[in-house]
């Protein structure tokens, strides 16, 4: 029996995969692997990739990061964490069935998210906010609002893997470019938008995805309509019968048939009206997508990998889509889950949280830096050539950090990054210990 080594997977690769499709052995890096490979590589550079996600611990702390519904409320609610898992899943499916590189299309998935804030998109506005000076409880300086640039997730998404994980001897996780790129497009982007990423090499600003990551985009797409759904139907949010009233859904279950008119429960209902959801739209988008990539290889006469590579930018933006008759029933979905569902008394509790708790947190750590974890400050000092806060005499504290920390928007940026990586749980014990500092949380 012959063992299959990284040579044998990339070759095997390049004969199975569409002439379309991400190949490991083109994979590229910033940094050289350190240590190099071992003699006996089991792994494609994707593959690796896709390991070297689900060791860092922004990963792990998804697992308590709030979806749409507060995770530690109860026990089956989305995380943010299930939501990455889902979209993988659904990732590796549309990869396979279109010819695509599914180690790429997992990578980028289970990477897609690790910028994201506590409380969900919720805590994403605040900080975005924030950094605008657009939050009156944490005024910042107008040469600072100037300078520091905004937040949004995705973005932050790469700022992790490229410098915030700390495992090994290069900066960050040291991703290929390709699981880079995907990350950072899994949802909208332009090249000039005002956020600080350490390096945009290999990132292809003025560029398309690659399909992988197109197929990550739509898959996340997907993943978080119906599973919205299904979570707004087990919290009360909307009920089956206005989820029935949609169009999109009310030909599904005709295609259904007994099987969904006859369960016994709403619960059986919500479950298999869900799963015939996604299929649905799964099975549309890839029937839509390879369709689109016939007709795309026959206009260009595209006979070989080499003329498929040479022309992919011309797909355009949303090559792997629905067809015209599913994308406006979709966006009805859409438009429904957010009205009825994100838009529930319940998650605007959560969104007063995040801002109550969020800003708080940015205030007091702002205000006094000496608050802050040991690590955060040691990394300022390390950006700034400052020294260690902690080792400056204690009456001369106060002057350095008004001169050096308050008008430094790398200052700002440390701060931010620290609070995007807390966990909703971590966020809300810290603010209790900063605000109400009784009981347990003394």
């Amino acid at each position: 029996m012959t063992v299959r080594l990284r040579a044998f997977l990339e070759a095997e690769e390049a004969q199975r995969l569409a002439p379309y499709a991400c190949l490991s052995w083109d994979a590229t890096r910033r940094f050289p692997l350190d240590p190099p490979p071992p003699v006996e590589d089991f792994r494609t550079a994707f593959a690796r990739d896709r390991d070297r996600i689900l060791h860092a611990r922004a990963f792990r702390r998804l697992k308590h990061k709030t979806q749409v519904y507060v995770p530690h409320t109860a026990d089956h609610p989305r995380t943010r964490l299930t939501h990455t898992l889902e979209v993988a899943q659904l990732s590796r499916t549309m990869a396979r069935a279109l010819g695509l590189n599914e180690d790429l299309t997992e990578a980028i998935a289970l990477g897609h998210d690790l910028g994201h804030t506590p409380f969900g998109h919720s805590g994403e506005k605040v900080l975005a906010r924030i950094l605008a000076g657009a939050e009156p409880t944490c005024p910042l300086p107008e040469e600072v609002i100037g300078e520091v640039g905004t937040f949004k997730h995705n973005y932050q998404s790469v700022r992790v893997v490229d410098l915030l994980e700390h495992r090994y001897p290069a900066p960050g996780l040291n991703l290929t470019d390709q699981v880079r790129e995907g990350i950072l497009k899994h949802t909208s982007w332009c090249p000039h938008f005002p956020f600080p990423l350490p390096h945009t090499e290999g990132l292809r600003l003025h560029q398309p995805c690659h399909l992988e990551g197109q197929v990550v985009a739509l898959a996340d797409e997907i993943a978080q309509q119906t599973h919205d759904l299904e979570d707004g139907l087990a919290n009360g949010a909307v009920s089956v019968e206005e989820a029935e009233r949609l169009p999109l859904v009310r030909s599904t279950i005709d295609q259904l048939g007994p099987s969904y008119r006859q369960a016994r429960s709403s619960f059986l209902k919500a479950a298999t009206l869900q799963r015939a959801l996604i299929h649905r739209l799964v099975a549309d988008a890839v029937r839509t997508t390879a369709q689109r990539l016939a007709a795309f290889g026959e206009a260009h006469k595209l006979r070989n990998r080499a003329d498929w590579q040479a022309a992919l930018p011309e797909l355009g933006y949303e090559a792997v889509s629905f067809s015209p008759d599913l994308a406006p029933a979709f966006a009805e979905l859409k438009g429904f889950v957010y009205q009825s569902i994100i838009n529930h008394q319940l998650v605007n509790l959560q969104d007063h949280r995040a801002q109550l708790v969020l800003a708080g947190l940015f205030r007091a750590y702002y205000m006094n830096p000496l608050t802050l974890p040991p690590y955060v400050l040691l990394r300022f000092a390390e950006l700034s050539g400052r020294p260690y806060l902690r080792d400056v005499p204690f009456g001369q504290a106060q002057e350095e950090i008004r001169l050096h920390y308050h008008p430094d928007p790398r200052f700002v940026r440390v701060l931010v990054d620290h609070l995007a990586g807390m966990s909703d749980r971590y966020a809300l014990s810290q603010w209790e210990t900063l605000y109400h500092p009784t009981g347990s949380s003394w």
